[in-house]
């Protein structure tokens, strides 16, 4: 029409338009918008098909409004449409018009309100599952959680791989933000974990003593949010979507998985997160300035326990039992127990490390510790406590099966005692895959310990033989005789 007024021609006035000049002289003609020449739908045009079951429908809706469309409509058809009048393809129907019926009359939905974020105010710290990256070490599944803190004003993240939603694995990685952060923002806020806002024996939501040490020790306030109210921990929540998505993509980008050690995961880890946090970089600097600076000491990372080495060569803690070299029988050692791994200290010489093992149950024998008593006492292997972790691997299982069917359950115990052997002095990678080979059913022939080192090129070591000393008494006479002499 504005065309038209302008030109006083229709066909291009409707060019224009982009319509076609008979509708373009409609609208004129008429003098009104295609808004007003329409004429609203209000009749049918065909046969409800859901007549026989809607108002049923309805009553239903309203006492029960959690109801779910599809799970309804088949109890409806089953129970009040004895006629079969209602079609099975009617669902999506049904559907439609209970979602109508739910934006007329349906509860009111929970109010979400947006917050404005301070500079330099609040960390937000929560644990999430980064299985699902399917990362490996050496082949092996790495199973583990990432603590991750943000800061919601700016974004900046940080992240530590642990083992568990434990004090520990807490102070490791809120320290490890603070100091790669290099300030102390106001507040922390974290949602109930146990590690947090469990007390022992009090079934309460109280803060732990041990946490409120810990964010004392740099000046910030606990806060923790509402029960099952994680929108409350937003950002970090989130966040810790968009974390995972990214170092998937760059292991996308790197093309495997899989690392050498877990050190090097780590070290990728950081290196993602570095590269991710530069671009948050102008924010940053606007909470630096309110932020505090970090306190001149730094708290220890582990906790401390004195143990026993007991007379199986065994530790035990936190309730899970760890095997020790046997010359430490006896002895009083001191542990310090850190999130991944364990250090023990007899007074202030470090003895060994071993890898911590996840959860509050169970042991973590290595054969290494055991194998040359076991082979003086391989009886002892048949019904042994903790035997089931004498087999490092899958394949050491079906080897042990193997050699136990071909030799007999005592030779083939102590066949495989002697694989163990073998793999602490060769290496345990070095082996496994051979031992799988040979123990597989595609392997016709029996196989011993001793095939094996010939194949792998080693031999063994050579015993010792063993030396009997007979003295000669008659010298040992004839001393006699000569004190006797001289005595007289």
């Amino acid at each position: 029409m504005s065309e038209y007024k302008k030109s006083g021609k229709i066909a291009v006035s409707a060019m224009k338009a982009d319509v076609h000049p008979q509708t373009a002289g409609k609208y004129i003609e008429a003098a009104q918008p295609p808004a007003e020449l329409q004429v609203k739908h209000t009749w049918r045009t065909r046969e409800d098909p859901l007549q026989a079951i809607w108002p049923r429908a309805q009553e239903m809706l309203q006492q029960a409004p959690e109801l779910e469309a599809k799970e309804l409509f088949e109890y409806l058809c089953r129970m009040h449409d004895e006629a079969g009048t209602v079609a099975a393809s009617a669902l999506r129907t049904f559907q439609r018009r209970v979602q109508s019926w739910r934006l007329q009359h349906g509860k009111d939905k929970e109010v979400f309100f947006a917050q404005e974020h301070l500079p330099g105010k609040v960390m937000q710290l929560d644990w999430t599952n980064a299985n699902e990256l399917g990362v490996t070490i050496a082949g092996r599944p790495l199973p583990h959680l990432l603590c991750h803190t943000v800061l919601p004003y700016s974004n900046w993240e940080w992240a530590t791989r642990c083992q568990s939603e434990s004090l520990l694995s807490l102070r490791q990685g809120l320290q490890a933000s603070l100091q790669q952060l290099g300030a102390v923002p106001e507040r922390l806020q974290i949602d109930n974990s146990s590690a947090a806002t469990h007390r022992v024996g009090s079934g309460g939501r109280d803060f732990n003593p041990d946490f409120l040490s810990v964010v004392q020790h740099y000046g910030m306030k606990a806060q923790t949010i509402g029960i099952d109210c994680p929108d409350q921990n937003g950002d970090v929540e989130s966040q810790n979507g968009h974390l995972k998505r990214r170092l998937g993509q760059h292991l996308l980008l790197r093309g495997y998985r899989d690392f050498a050690e877990a050190q090097a995961y780590d070290a990728f880890l950081v290196e993602v997160l570095l590269r991710t946090n530069l671009t948050r970089r102008r924010a940053l600097a606007e909470e630096y300035k309110t932020m505090r600076p970090l306190p001149p000491s730094r708290l220890s990372e582990y906790d401390e326990l004195s143990c026993l080495v007991s007379q199986h060569s065994t530790i035990r803690v936190k309730k899970v039992t760890y095997s020790v070299p046997a010359r430490l029988i006896g002895q009083q050692v001191r542990v310090e127990i850190y999130e991944s791994q364990l250090k023990i200290f007899h007074g202030r010489d470090l003895l060994l490390g071993l890898p911590r093992a996840s959860g509050d149950h169970g042991a973590v024998i290595d054969y290494r510790h055991l194998i040359t008593h076991l082979l003086r006492k391989p009886g002892a292997f048949a019904h042994y406590v903790h035997r089931e972790e004498l087999f490092p691997a899958p394949t050491f299982r079906l080897a042990y099966d193997r050699l136990v069917a071909d030799h007999g359950e005592r030779a083939g115990r102590l066949e495989y005692l002697h694989l163990l052997k073998l793999a602490s002095e060769a290496g345990e990678a070095a082996i496994s895959a051979l031992v799988g080979e040979w123990s597989g059913p595609q392997q016709p022939r029996k196989w011993t310990v001793r095939a094996l080192r010939e194949t792998l090129g080693l031999t063994e070591r050579p015993v010792v033989p063993e030396v009997r000393l007979e003295p000669e008494l008659t010298g040992y006479d004839a001393l006699l005789s000569r004190e006797v002499s001289y005595v007289g």
